[in-house]
């Protein structure tokens, strides 16, 4: 197993892998877009707007624009930028990167352009690497993970040789890691629970308390399986670390992106100026316009996503999304569907 990894995007998250890894006495090379974010870190080996107060290891060695300095020789690649950002890093690397690297995608979000998920991305950028390619991916906020709390989340990869090799690479005994072969379910829960974290942010930003933000990430789950399970994903995923973990910390959490941007909008701020006081990439905001695509494409269901689409981008007062979701038709709670893909025959 590889002594050097590089870490690609030194935000949070990307920050705190690296901080995590440097301490199972990995070298990182962490590696800034701009020399002006790599020098800072560099010279006070702090991510002083993301993570103040955690120093970087002296074995993370920071590094700017030189994309060849930062993969040579690497075995092993953390994919650590925005959603959006991702296919304009894969470009700038595929002339350095090797034939058999592992990629290691750590962002949570689909293309907007494209509605692909991120896999997706890597396939159609870095044709392949596809058997070279997993995703972490579970309830893991960066403010948590750069101090040592105990964390758990999952790896999923095409083979369960891949997925245990990366699982290995990643698990502390303060970090511990599962592995999964359900590529398209982990993507799917890590993608949509921003834009459910998103419409908690808005209920809690309208005054609304508990009962409310329940019945939004219980329901946020069922859309979420329901556009997984239609396009190819294994409906128990949703039960795990990438699903119902990672959507009630994001929903429900202070370092949540998504839930502070959706309070500033329910406060009534308009979407630019609550993405600029957030002052860090919200992934749930183009993720919710993807997805709602994806919904119509496939005849899918998703009330909560159609209405916090159409507050962010149609200027639906919040308020009216509420009421638009709570008077819509009378149904049963468990679907067909599900009942049939998990198997569970007992109920028929």
């Amino acid at each position: 197993m590889g002594k050097e990894i590089a870490v690609l995007g030194a935000g949070s998250w990307g920050t705190a892998l690296a901080i995590h890894l440097a301490g199972k006495g990995k070298t990182v090379r962490l590696w800034a877009r701009s020399q002006e974010a790599a020098s800072q870190l560099s010279r006070t080996r702090e991510n002083k707007r993301y993570l103040p107060g955690v120093l970087l290891p002296e074995n993370v060695k920071v590094i700017s624009s030189e994309v060849s300095q930062v993969l040579d020789g690497i075995k092993i690649v953390v994919l650590a930028v925005p959603s959006q950002a991702l296919r304009g890093v894969l470009r700038r690397i595929r002339s350095f990167i090797k034939p058999g690297t592992i990629l290691v995608n750590a962002a949570k979000g689909l293309e907007t352009t494209t509605c692909f998920r991120l896999s997706q991305v890597v396939s159609e950028e870095l044709p392949g690497f596809e058997d070279y390619y997993a995703v972490l991916s579970g309830p893991s906020h960066a403010e948590e993970v750069c101090r040592g709390m105990p964390t758990a989340v999952v790896v999923a990869a095409r083979s369960r040789e891949l997925a245990g090799y990366v699982q290995d690479v990643f698990i502390t005994p303060r970090f511990r890691v599962y592995s999964s072969l359900d590529l398209v379910g982990v993507e799917f829960g890590g993608a949509l629970k921003n834009i459910i974290a998103l419409g908690t942010g808005i209920a809690e930003g309208l005054g609304f308390g508990d009962n409310t933000r329940a019945a939004l990430i219980t329901r946020g789950l069922t859309e979420i399986a329901r556009l997984g399970v239609t396009l190819g994903a294994n409906p128990l995923t949703f039960l795990g670390l990438a699903g119902v973990g990672d959507l009630v910390v994001t929903c429900t959490s202070r370092h949540s992106r998504n839930r502070r941007a959706g309070i500033l909008i329910g406060q009534g701020l308009r979407l630019e100026e609550a993405l600029r006081r957030v002052g860090m990439v919200v992934e749930g905001v183009e993720t919710t316009r993807a997805a709602h695509q994806l919904a119509l494409q496939h005849g899918v269901e998703m009330p909560i996503t159609a209405q916090t689409y159409q507050v962010l981008f149609e200027d639906l007062p919040p308020h009216k999304a509420v009421s638009n979701l709570m008077s819509r038709p009378k149904r049963y709670e468990i679907e067909e569907v599900f009942l049939s893909s998990l198997n569970w025959k007992f109920f028929s």
